[in-house]
């Protein structure tokens, strides 16, 4: 496989999929690359396009795309396979000075006990255009598999973010309960909690572990009927998701109307997460 580093404007990762595999002139199934970047973002990733034609990646000229760098590995790359996420945003507003003292302690804030970890608007399409698109599936209409992928991909997430909707009016988003399910920080591993005690209740405060929620499929109970009874149709298993997000690197440099952000996210976290709790301070 050619491993190829891209930098992408103005274009999603699936689109620049398919222009890769047409270049190559492969199956778009055979491209892997390791998660989904956003399109309204300068991005850089890896991607992976099998050498069964030996394509000339110096005569690539996709709309959108500039080519970094070309390596080779024995490997596809899949999904999930990095990480991290390192992220440069610049926020920007009217008299964002008057507000710094705000900002200041938000960042605090943020660094020491982490963000609600929602799925950001961006996995629900433009105006919310992937619900439908859910909608559509759970009735038993035939989708292309990435559009499939889109659907469940909706259900779970939305699913998701009203529990833990619920779970911040309450003020309990980052703290343990009893029935609890607990995710270890930065890995897949999760436990049941069935007694909060002192010792979980200090690996919690210090974010070594963290409450989590259920991703929806076969059995779950939790949502519309047609949507539950999709996933189960579709053999989608239940997942579990952190609750909490915690933000590594978290760093804010103010320059007049605009404040420069940096921060690291583990795989399938969203920056807008972040950006939400950054804002609610700047317009306190």
């Amino acid at each position: 496989h050619d491993y190829l580093w891209i930098e992408k404007t103005g274009t999603n990762t699936e689109w620049l999929a398919r222009q890769l595999a047409k270049f190559a002139d492969v199956p778009a199934r055979d491209i892997g690359y390791a998660g989904l970047k956003d399109r309204h973002a300068i991005t850089r990733q890896w991607f992976s396009v099998p050498r069964w034609n030996s394509p000339d990646w110096g005569a690539m000229d996709i709309a959108g795309a500039d080519l970094l760098d070309v390596q080779r590995h024995s490997k596809k790359l899949r999904r999930g396979a990095h990480r991290s996420n390192a992220f440069r945003i610049v926020m920007r507003g009217d008299h964002l000075e008057k507000h710094g003292e705000a900002l200041a302690g938000r960042i605090e804030a943020i660094r020491a006990l982490g963000v609600p970890n929602y799925f950001g608007e961006q996995r629900f399409g433009r105006g919310g255009a992937n619900l439908g698109l859910a909608d559509v599936w759970a009735n038993g209409k035939r989708l292309p598999r990435h559009k499939r992928s889109i659907a469940i991909s909706t259900i779970r997430s939305f699913l998701f973010n009203e529990a833990l909707d619920e779970r911040v009016r309450d003020g309990t988003w980052n703290v343990l309960l009893p029935g609890d399910t607990a995710n270890l920080d930065g890995t897949a591993s999760v436990f049941d909690v069935d007694e909060v005690d002192e010792e979980l209740l200090q690996r919690c405060a210090a974010m070594d572990v963290h409450p989590a929620g259920e991703l929806a499929g076969d059995g779950s109970d939790e949502g519309p009927a047609g949507w539950l009874a999709a996933l189960g149709k579709a053999r989608v298993d239940k997942g579990t998701r952190s609750l909490r997000l915690k933000v590594a690197g978290l760093a804010a440099q103010a320059s007049g109307d605009a404040v420069v952000l940096s921060f690291t996210l583990g795989r399938g976290a969203f920056a807008t997460a972040v950006l939400r709790e950054i804002a609610r301070a700047a317009s306190a």
